[in-house]
Protein backbone atom coordinates (compact mmCIF):
# COMPACT_ATOMS: atom_id res chain seq x y z
CA UNK A 1 0.00 0.00 0.00
CA UNK A 2 1.23 3.17 -1.06
CA UNK A 3 2.12 5.20 2.30
CA UNK A 4 0.53 9.21 2.43
CA UNK A 5 2.53 11.62 2.81
CA UNK A 6 1.55 15.15 4.04
CA UNK A 7 4.22 16.95 1.70
CA UNK A 8 3.40 15.21 -2.06
CA UNK A 9 3.08 18.33 -3.75
CA UNK A 10 1.32 19.35 -7.65
CA UNK A 11 4.91 18.77 -8.34
CA UNK A 12 5.28 15.54 -7.20
CA UNK A 13 2.57 14.60 -8.84
CA UNK A 14 3.35 16.58 -12.18
CA UNK A 15 6.47 13.55 -12.02
CA UNK A 16 4.20 10.86 -11.16
CA UNK A 17 1.93 11.50 -13.79
CA UNK A 18 5.33 12.01 -16.37
CA UNK A 19 6.46 9.19 -15.46
CA UNK A 20 4.15 7.03 -16.02
CA UNK A 21 2.84 8.56 -19.17
CA UNK A 22 6.68 8.98 -20.97
CA UNK A 23 6.88 5.19 -19.98
CA UNK A 24 3.50 4.30 -21.38
CA UNK A 25 4.18 5.93 -24.61
CA UNK A 26 8.27 5.27 -24.81
CA UNK A 27 8.64 1.58 -23.00
CA UNK A 28 11.43 3.17 -21.18
CA UNK A 29 11.91 5.49 -17.85
CA UNK A 30 12.91 9.59 -18.90
CA UNK A 31 16.12 11.44 -17.62
CA UNK A 32 16.26 13.42 -14.72
CA UNK A 33 17.11 16.29 -17.50
CA UNK A 34 13.37 15.27 -19.23
CA UNK A 35 11.62 15.30 -16.14
CA UNK A 36 13.03 18.79 -15.09
CA UNK A 37 11.84 19.99 -18.71
CA UNK A 38 8.31 18.44 -17.95
CA UNK A 39 8.32 20.56 -14.87
CA UNK A 40 10.00 23.46 -15.77
CA UNK A 41 12.80 22.95 -13.46
CA UNK A 42 16.48 23.47 -14.89
CA UNK A 43 18.31 21.91 -11.97
CA UNK A 44 18.67 18.20 -12.09
CA UNK A 45 20.04 18.35 -8.46
CA UNK A 46 16.79 19.81 -7.24
CA UNK A 47 14.84 16.98 -10.02
CA UNK A 48 16.66 14.44 -7.80
CA UNK A 49 15.36 16.21 -4.81
CA UNK A 50 11.71 15.29 -5.41
CA UNK A 51 12.98 12.35 -6.75
CA UNK A 52 14.17 10.89 -3.67
CA UNK A 53 11.54 12.31 -1.49
CA UNK A 54 9.07 9.73 -3.77
CA UNK A 55 11.25 7.29 -3.06
CA UNK A 56 11.16 7.69 0.42
CA UNK A 57 7.24 7.80 0.42
CA UNK A 58 7.43 4.55 -1.74
CA UNK A 59 5.92 5.70 -4.99
CA UNK A 60 8.93 5.00 -6.73
CA UNK A 61 12.29 2.33 -6.89
CA UNK A 62 15.01 3.96 -8.55
CA UNK A 63 19.18 3.29 -8.97
CA UNK A 64 20.68 6.69 -8.44
CA UNK A 65 23.66 4.97 -10.21
CA UNK A 66 21.98 4.31 -13.31
CA UNK A 67 20.30 6.10 -16.09
CA UNK A 68 16.40 5.86 -16.64
CA UNK A 69 16.57 3.34 -13.50
CA UNK A 70 12.84 4.70 -12.44
CA UNK A 71 9.92 2.77 -12.11
CA UNK A 72 6.52 3.85 -10.49
CA UNK A 73 5.35 0.90 -8.52
CA UNK A 74 2.17 -0.86 -9.79
CA UNK A 75 -0.24 0.27 -7.55
CA UNK A 76 0.85 3.67 -7.80
CA UNK A 77 0.40 3.47 -11.53
CA UNK A 78 -3.10 1.80 -11.17
CA UNK A 79 -4.06 5.19 -9.14
CA UNK A 80 -2.76 7.73 -11.37
CA UNK A 81 -4.68 6.16 -14.57
CA UNK A 82 -7.62 5.62 -12.74
CA UNK A 83 -7.22 9.61 -11.42
CA UNK A 84 -6.31 10.88 -14.75
CA UNK A 85 -9.11 9.01 -16.96
CA UNK A 86 -9.40 6.76 -19.63
CA UNK A 87 -6.23 6.50 -22.69
CA UNK A 88 -7.84 7.95 -25.69
CA UNK A 89 -6.18 5.37 -28.75
CA UNK A 90 -5.67 7.74 -31.91
CA UNK A 91 -5.06 6.46 -35.06
CA UNK A 92 -1.53 6.66 -36.63
CA UNK A 93 -2.71 7.15 -40.63
CA UNK A 94 0.22 8.25 -42.13
CA UNK A 95 3.05 10.40 -42.78
CA UNK A 96 2.87 14.08 -43.36
CA UNK A 97 6.20 16.26 -44.63
CA UNK A 98 7.62 18.97 -42.44
CA UNK A 99 9.88 20.04 -45.07
CA UNK A 100 9.28 21.53 -48.78
CA UNK A 101 6.26 19.84 -50.00
CA UNK A 102 6.72 16.21 -51.34
CA UNK A 103 3.83 14.44 -53.34
CA UNK A 104 2.16 12.11 -51.00
CA UNK A 105 3.26 8.54 -51.65
CA UNK A 106 0.66 6.08 -53.13
CA UNK A 107 1.24 3.40 -49.67
CA UNK A 108 0.45 6.47 -47.59
CA UNK A 109 -3.84 5.36 -47.44
CA UNK A 110 -2.22 1.89 -45.74
CA UNK A 111 0.85 2.24 -45.21
CA UNK A 112 0.27 1.68 -41.06
CA UNK A 113 -2.37 -1.09 -40.45
CA UNK A 114 -5.65 -0.56 -39.23
CA UNK A 115 -3.93 -1.20 -35.59
CA UNK A 116 -1.32 1.26 -35.68
CA UNK A 117 -2.05 3.74 -32.89
CA UNK A 118 -0.86 5.80 -30.35
CA UNK A 119 -2.38 6.43 -26.88
CA UNK A 120 -2.69 9.50 -25.22
CA UNK A 121 -4.30 9.94 -21.91
CA UNK A 122 -7.81 11.99 -21.73
CA UNK A 123 -5.82 14.70 -19.29
CA UNK A 124 -3.71 15.41 -21.75
CA UNK A 125 -6.42 16.73 -24.25
CA UNK A 126 -8.63 18.63 -22.11
CA UNK A 127 -10.46 20.21 -24.72
CA UNK A 128 -11.31 17.80 -27.19
CA UNK A 129 -12.99 14.18 -27.56
CA UNK A 130 -10.53 11.43 -28.64
CA UNK A 131 -12.73 9.42 -30.63
CA UNK A 132 -12.78 11.93 -33.69
CA UNK A 133 -8.68 12.93 -33.44
CA UNK A 134 -6.20 11.22 -35.60
CA UNK A 135 -2.20 11.21 -35.84
CA UNK A 136 0.37 11.59 -38.37
CA UNK A 137 4.19 10.79 -38.19
CA UNK A 138 6.25 13.62 -38.94
CA UNK A 139 8.92 13.27 -41.63
CA UNK A 140 11.39 16.20 -42.08
CA UNK A 141 12.78 19.21 -39.96
CA UNK A 142 10.65 22.92 -41.14
CA UNK A 143 9.03 23.17 -37.79
CA UNK A 144 11.89 22.08 -35.46
CA UNK A 145 11.60 25.51 -34.00
CA UNK A 146 7.88 24.48 -33.00
CA UNK A 147 10.17 21.64 -31.15
CA UNK A 148 8.05 19.06 -33.89
CA UNK A 149 10.78 17.02 -35.10
CA UNK A 150 11.49 13.93 -37.50
CA UNK A 151 9.55 10.59 -36.27
CA UNK A 152 7.42 12.89 -33.67
CA UNK A 153 3.90 11.91 -33.57
CA UNK A 154 1.32 15.38 -34.03
CA UNK A 155 -2.37 14.58 -32.61
CA UNK A 156 -4.66 16.63 -34.54
CA UNK A 157 -8.29 17.64 -34.73
CA UNK A 158 -10.03 17.10 -38.08
CA UNK A 159 -10.99 20.46 -39.44
CA UNK A 160 -11.81 22.17 -43.37
CA UNK A 161 -10.75 25.67 -41.65
CA UNK A 162 -7.98 26.95 -39.62
CA UNK A 163 -7.37 30.31 -37.49
CA UNK A 164 -4.32 31.93 -38.49
CA UNK A 165 -1.16 30.74 -36.43
CA UNK A 166 -2.72 27.23 -36.27
CA UNK A 167 -0.17 24.49 -37.05
CA UNK A 168 -1.99 22.57 -39.58
CA UNK A 169 -1.43 19.22 -41.89
CA UNK A 170 -2.31 20.55 -45.69
CA UNK A 171 -2.67 18.53 -48.85
CA UNK A 172 -2.34 20.30 -52.37
CA UNK A 173 -4.37 18.87 -54.47
CA UNK A 174 -3.22 20.56 -57.31
CA UNK A 175 0.14 18.82 -57.12
CA UNK A 176 -0.63 16.01 -54.93
CA UNK A 177 1.41 17.16 -53.06
CA UNK A 178 1.55 17.26 -48.60
CA UNK A 179 2.78 19.42 -45.71
CA UNK A 180 2.88 20.27 -42.28
CA UNK A 181 3.11 24.06 -41.32
CA UNK A 182 1.91 27.32 -39.52
CA UNK A 183 -1.16 28.79 -41.66
CA UNK A 184 -1.95 32.38 -42.77
CA UNK A 185 -4.68 33.62 -44.41
CA UNK A 186 -3.36 37.38 -46.07
CA UNK A 187 -5.51 39.39 -48.53
CA UNK A 188 -4.62 37.08 -52.18
CA UNK A 189 -2.66 34.21 -50.67
CA UNK A 190 -2.40 31.51 -48.40
CA UNK A 191 1.29 31.80 -46.44
CA UNK A 192 2.61 28.79 -45.24
CA UNK A 193 5.51 29.04 -43.01
CA UNK A 194 7.80 27.06 -41.93
CA UNK A 195 9.09 27.22 -38.19
CA UNK A 196 12.64 26.79 -39.44
CA UNK A 197 15.11 29.93 -40.11
CA UNK A 198 16.48 28.55 -42.93
CA UNK A 199 13.52 27.42 -45.07
CA UNK A 200 11.68 30.26 -47.04
CA UNK A 201 7.61 30.23 -46.66
CA UNK A 202 4.92 28.77 -49.36
CA UNK A 203 2.95 30.93 -50.85
CA UNK A 204 -0.27 29.39 -52.32
CA UNK A 205 -2.68 31.71 -54.44
CA UNK A 206 -4.63 29.04 -55.84
CA UNK A 207 -6.52 28.84 -52.61
CA UNK A 208 -9.07 26.40 -53.81
CA UNK A 209 -6.29 23.76 -53.94
CA UNK A 210 -5.55 23.73 -50.76
CA UNK A 211 -7.33 21.45 -48.22
CA UNK A 212 -6.90 21.68 -44.76
CA UNK A 213 -7.36 18.16 -42.94
CA UNK A 214 -6.35 18.93 -39.12
CA UNK A 215 -5.11 21.23 -36.71
CA UNK A 216 -2.08 20.34 -34.47
CA UNK A 217 -3.72 20.05 -30.30
CA UNK A 218 -0.78 17.69 -29.53
CA UNK A 219 2.87 16.60 -30.31
CA UNK A 220 4.23 12.98 -29.03
CA UNK A 221 7.96 13.16 -28.66
CA UNK A 222 10.01 9.91 -30.09
CA UNK A 223 13.23 11.01 -28.92
CA UNK A 224 14.63 10.47 -32.24
CA UNK A 225 12.63 7.30 -32.81
CA UNK A 226 10.60 6.38 -36.05
CA UNK A 227 7.74 4.13 -36.08
CA UNK A 228 8.95 2.11 -38.78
Amino acid sequence: MVRKSAGLTDRHRNILEFLVTFQDENGYPPTIRQIGEQINVNSTSQVTYYLKQLEKWNYIERDEHTSRSIRVLDNVVNQIKKRTGEMFQIPVLGRIVASEPIPMPQTDVNYYDEMSSVDVASSLLPHHEGGDLFALEVQGDSMIDAMVNEGDIIILKPTASANNGDMVAVWLDDANETTLKYFFREPDHIRLQPANPSMAPIRIENTTALRIMGTVVMVVRQYGASLN
